[in-house]
């Protein structure tokens, strides 16, 4: 446990915070420092073929240790952190035998974890916590990830009695602002499926994602001295609160669970003469997904026509697809991950990511990806957790798929 916590800390104390106003891969430069680190530690610790490529993604291998054809499949996990919020001066705070109740991670700033708040918190009572000091997110997204990756095949190379065939690893920048997977080389990686470990909960096993894309709506108005205004101002603020209250009240984030899909504004700015709306759209169904695009679509059509001109704009862009479509047909790669948890006593919670990984791109470039628990909780800001048990038993299903699949000959 102690020498996951280092290395877990080594990671999550370096700033890796990507920026999608950025057109440079990685988005920020400081994600190299973590970058140019990793490929350094897999060397270290035996990987073979260690390689770094211009826009920092980073591939290793563990050669197999049998003398029989075993599929070669992967685990991926990503470096760069949430823009969401502050990944700079990470303070990381161990607090072991949790005790169940509040934890105080800032005095000054009276921030607090809470279970009554985070119900969650009650199911690690007794177990080490990593929080943050509440002025930072932590990172375990996807730092957890890297360093059971890392710490599974160090253990690996040091048991060697444990059978596998070839395994490779990648880490890739940005996958948090949507552009992870988009040039990580799929047939450099040279693997039959792979994994991403970017889930939370210790148990979670995922191959359903949301249909995402991203929608930009301009609004022009007329701007007019308000004292002459009236038949000739056209207010753009008033017809963004238009637009806003038309779409569905309750299909949002905040009211939405499970299988249902949302439209989520996360940005507005704007003035008389021009707003705009920045809206992500989400839906695991692909026909339910085409129609909220449609929604939006329609609604603008309608208030150009109420005003007589294009006063809106919508621009849609599609981000990524379910991967299901792609992992249903080979289910077996689901199946070994479910069986290695419950070889290891764990309960595997088998659901839809109410979001996306790597994994459902990389589905789509031909590299089918499930994704796994890395065991964070609370990702993207402040209260960001993880359990160092939990972050142990993703070591573990680690080494037990790799012994799975090296014993699954007729795979």
């Amino acid at each position: 446990m102690q020498h996951i916590i280092d290395r877990f800390i080594s990671y999550v104390t370096i700033d890796t915070e990507s920026d999608p106003n950025s057109n440079t891969t990685p988005s920020t430069a400081k994600q190299w420092d973590l970058a140019n680190k990793l490929a350094k530690e897999l060397k270290a610790i035996g990987m073979h073929d260690v390689t770094i490529d211009d826009n920092a993604y980073i591939m290793a291998t563990l050669p197999s240790n049998v003398d029989y054809d075993v599929p070669t499949i992967g685990f991926i996990s990503h470096f760069d952190t949430s823009p969401d919020f502050s990944g700079a001066n990470v303070k990381p705070q161990i607090h072991k035998n949790y005790h169940g109740g509040d934890i105080l991670l800032n005095k000054e700033e009276n921030i607090v974890l809470s279970p009554d708040y985070f119900e969650d918190l009650r199911l690690y009572i007794g177990q080490t916590l990593i929080t943050t000091d509440g002025t930072t997110l932590l990172g375990a997204d996807d730092k957890a990830g890297i360093c059971e990756i890392v710490s599974a095949m160090e253990y690996l190379i040091n048991n060697p009695e444990i059978k596998h065939g070839n395994i490779r690893v990648g880490f890739t920048p940005d996958e948090e602002i949507g552009r992870g997977a988009h040039k990580f080389d799929v047939e450099k990686f040279g693997a039959a499926w792979a994994y991403t470990m970017d889930g939370s909960q210790i148990g979670e096993l995922e191959y359903e994602n949301f249909n995402a894309a991203s929608a930009v709506v301009t609004i022009k108005g007329k701007i007019v001295h308000p004292g002459y205004a009236k038949g000739k101002m056209i207010n753009s603020m008033y017809i963004a609160q238009e637009f806003i209250n038309s779409l569905p009240r309750l299909e949002t984030p905040e009211h939405t669970e499970g299988y249902e899909g949302f439209f989520h504004l996360h940005f507005i700015t704007g003035d008389v003469e021009e707003t705009t709306l920045q809206y992500i759209i989400r839906d695991h169904d692909k026909r339910h997904f085409e129609a909220r695009k449609e929604v939006m679509q329609k609604l603008t059509n309608e208030l150009n026509s109420q005003y007589g001109r294009e006063v809106i704009k919508t621009e849609i862009k599609d981000q990524y697809y379910n991967m299901k479509e792609k992992v249903e047909p080979i289910m077996h790669i689901v199946d070994i991950a479910e069986e290695a948890m419950k070889q290891l006593g764990i309960e595997p919670l088998i659901k839809a990511i109410r979001g996306g990984t790597d994994g459902s791109q990389l589905s789509y470039m031909g590299l089918p990806c499930p994704n796994i628990f890395a065991g964070g909780h609370n990702f993207h800001g402040r209260y960001e957790y993880v359990p160092v048990e939990s972050m142990v038993k993703a070591v573990e299903v680690i080494c037990k798929i790799v012994e799975l699949v090296a014993t699954r000959k007729s795979i």
